[in-house]
């Protein structure tokens, strides 16, 4: 059987995760390195370098040329869309999507607490909570941002990265859903083949979780029906459940957190409960008119 080579991005989380998926797949696989847009331009937020997408579209275009079989990344910087030429063959068991605070608890956290991170989502759904909170952008790492603690106040990152990296004791709380709900497919991993690739898609198969795959279909349908255009805060979290329906929570809200919208909806097929979701979150929540604004 031959090697089959996988396409990741160079810090110790992806690799933990390109690794993790070549453990699953046994046999030899050969990593091939890949410094993407988001790992060049760690000065800027994300959201002014192109948001979703900077992290994944040079390591699938190793996969597109045919320098590599594989992709792997982190399935909560894959755009909605898959790219052209590319088919979303595997998503591996799901580690905890939740978000987690490092250095102080959210109770603890003074008056006009400075927090540390680079997502609007988590800002604005902080912001809600705590109005008196004030943000300071960070990127970079892991391991750098969770350093950034002692800085600040606390610094907000995902639970299933500290725990890849065996640093789960550096999450001084864990934000339940109904506090912070997670981005679209967060704790998720993703692994996508060309779409001509029978082999590889065959191999991949036998990795798939399907009540993982099954969840994060329903997230990024949502996501793909609230339109390439949306740039406000937004989150998701599906449950694929034993009776064959998936339960999935969304929200939306504006960058100052100021209005916050939730709907859940449920259903026996993930495409059409995303979509769903949407619908009500937008028509029925009152979000087209924040999409307007």
């Amino acid at each position: 059987m031959a090697a089959l080579r996988i396409a990741t991005r160079g810090s110790r989380l992806a690799r933990w995760q390109a690794e993790r998926v070549a453990a699953l797949l046994g046999g030899d696989v050969e990593l091939v390195i890949v410094s993407t847009t988001g790992d060049q331009r760690t000065d800027v937020p994300i959201w002014t370098i192109g948001g979703t997408g900077v992290f994944v579209k040079e390591v699938q275009q190793a996969v597109l040329e045919g320098r590599a079989d594989l992709a792997v990344h982190s399935a909560k910087d894959l755009p909605s869309e898959t790219a052209d030429g590319l088919v979303l063959a595997a998503v591996p068991e799901r580690a905890d999507p939740r978000d987690a605070l490092v250095g102080t608890r959210l109770a603890d956290i003074p008056a006009e607490g400075r927090i540390g991170t680079g997502s609007v989502r988590r800002q604005a759904q902080l912001a809600a909570l705590r109005p008196d909170l004030r943000f300071e952008s960070i990127r970079g790492n892991i391991e750098t941002r969770v350093a950034r603690a002692a800085d600040l106040d606390a610094v907000v990152v995902a639970m299933a990265a500290l725990e890849r990296l065996g640093m789960g004791e550096h999450a001084t709380e864990v934000l339940e859903p109904s506090v912070m709900l997670p981005q679209i497919a967060q704790g998720a991993l993703a692994v996508e083949c060309r779409v001509d690739d029978t082999e590889a898609a065959a191999r991949l198969a036998a990795i798939d979780d399907a009540a993982a795959h099954r969840a994060v279909d329903a997230e990024r349908a949502f996501l793909r029906q609230l339109g390439g255009g949306c740039d406000l805060p937004c989150g998701a979290l599906a449950e694929a459940r034993n009776d064959g329906t998936v339960a999935l929570e969304v929200l939306l809200a504006t960058l100052d957190g100021k209005t916050v919208l939730r709907a859940r909806h449920e259903g026996p097929d993930p495409e059409e409960a995303g979509v769903e979701a949407a619908r009500l979150l937008l028509e029925e929540q009152g979000g087209r008119d924040l999409l307007s604004t």
